[in-house]
């Protein structure tokens, strides 16, 4: 998507792909042919500009064809560069500016609770997002309200356009942070797919709401965007794509670790 558009975020969209694979495959209670099901759970992409694995998702959980994926940021195509309610089946809520997400959650799980609707609302964020003040306004919210309806999943890569978060504003230590907050908070192996179900599972249950700690790897799966702040915000070029599809798909590459002529 992101190498046919020239344009779009590839690191942080593969850091949180096995997070998202497991809430849309294995943990959501949602409808591809009924997206308004109002006994659905909630998912909302608070780090906006990865929504290509948020689109992949959909698309091949039945919400639109997959045929529409390479249309990625172009005119005319709901496939916008961040997530858009308006035009995207399945997108719950338009996303984009760093820092949001968490307070929209926690508005929509409060609102859930008053409605009297069974759902759960998780949200994805970044490490870097979290530099953000609203999200700690959020978080201290989410636990006076005692949101047991809300998850948050940091996808924490340690990276962020500028570089290493720790270098830019450290946010460390994320899991004492949200605990001194009033969460439940697990930490876990964000690429471990028996670690991210067990603790999404074990989130719905508690007396607040519950953030989740995912320690990830920016640009996972291709060898030279991995932990590589450079691949936050870069198309990759038709070579650099066809190594990293190949890499993606298991298959033995000559050189790896250097993209294709380099």
């Amino acid at each position: 998507m992101v190498a046919e558009a020239s344009s779009g975020h590839p690191g942080g969209s593969l850091s949180a792909t096995d997070i998202v694979t497991a809430l849309y495959f294995k943990v959501l209670k949602h409808r591809p042919d009924d997206p308004k099901w109002a006994g659905r759970d909630r998912f909302v992409l608070s780090k906006g500009h990865c929504a290509p694995v948020l689109y992949a998702a959909l698309a091949r959980s039945g919400y639109f064809p997959v045929d529409d994926l390479p249309n990625l940021r172009k005119i005319d195509c709901h496939l916008q560069g961040h997530p858009d309610m308006h035009k995207t089946p399945g997108v719950e809520i338009s996303s984009g500016s760093l820092g949001q997400g968490l307070s929209v959650s926690a508005g929509l799980s409060l609102g859930m609770r008053l409605d009297g609707l069974p759902g759960h609302v998780f949200t994805l964020l970044g490490d870097g997002e979290s530099q953000e003040g609203e999200v700690w306004e959020a978080a201290m919210a989410a636990a006076h309200y005692k949101l047991t309806n809300l998850t948050a999943i940091v996808d924490a890569n340690g990276l962020q356009i500028d570089g290493f978060t720790k270098d830019v504003m450290n946010v460390e230590p994320l899991p004492d942070k949200f605990a001194a907050f009033g969460w439940k908070t697990l930490a876990i192996d964000g690429h471990d797919f028996g670690q991210i179900i067990d603790a999404l599972e074990a989130s719905r249950s508690g007396d607040g709401p519950t953030a989740i700690i995912a320690r990830t790897v920016k640009g996972k799966g291709v060898s030279f965007m991995e932990n590589n702040a450079g691949w936050h915000g870069k198309a990759p070029s038709p070579e650099e794509t066809r190594q990293a599809l190949a890499e993606l798909q298991g298959e033995q590459v000559p050189g790896k670790g250097e993209p294709v002529g380099s």
